[in-house]
């Protein structure tokens, strides 16, 4: 089931992030694809969409084609996409279920964040945000039920 990122704390996020004008981007658990197309909407130059549920792909295509934006849709588990990266990335989103283990695919996180590029995770309030190892935190800020934090390389 999607849990859509607030249009509050989706806001939040990109005003920590500040400009992403021309950024190569990658969302991750995408759900409807709300806060790629967000970056795609401020200026990102090129987004990727990994999402397992073939329904939310679906709509993630939807939803770029009525917009006009042209990005990559990778229908698949995002374990498994992010075991067969090989790029990084200026900005890398990432929205998994509260309940994720993020320790399944710490180690490949970390390893998406170019230089000078940002991790923008969501997870629940009530958890303090995970160390990644080879990014530090510049920020984590709660906003109700979510926690957004920003990791930096």
């Amino acid at each position: 089931m999607t849990r859509p990122t607030s249009d509050r704390v989706r806001e939040n996020a990109f005003n920590l992030v500040g400009p992403v004008d021309g950024a190569d981007g990658i969302d991750l658990f995408a759900g409807s694809g709300a806060l790629g197309l967000e970056a795609l909407s401020r200026g990102a130059a090129r987004m990727t969409f990994v999402e397992a549920d073939r329904e939310a792909c679906r709509t993630i295509d939807a939803n770029l084609e009525q917009l006009g934006l042209h990005a990559t849709v990778l229908c698949q588990d995002v374990a498994r996409a992010l075991a067969q990266e090989r790029r990084d990335y200026d900005l890398v989103l990432c929205d998994p279920p509260y309940d994720y283990d993020l320790g399944r695919i710490a180690g490949d996180l970390a390893k998406l964040v170019r230089t000078a590029g940002v991790l923008v995770l969501e997870s629940t309030s009530r958890a303090e945000p995970p160390g990644l190892d080879g990014l530090v935190v510049r920020t984590s800020r709660t906003y109700g039920a979510a926690r957004l934090t920003l990791y930096e390389a």
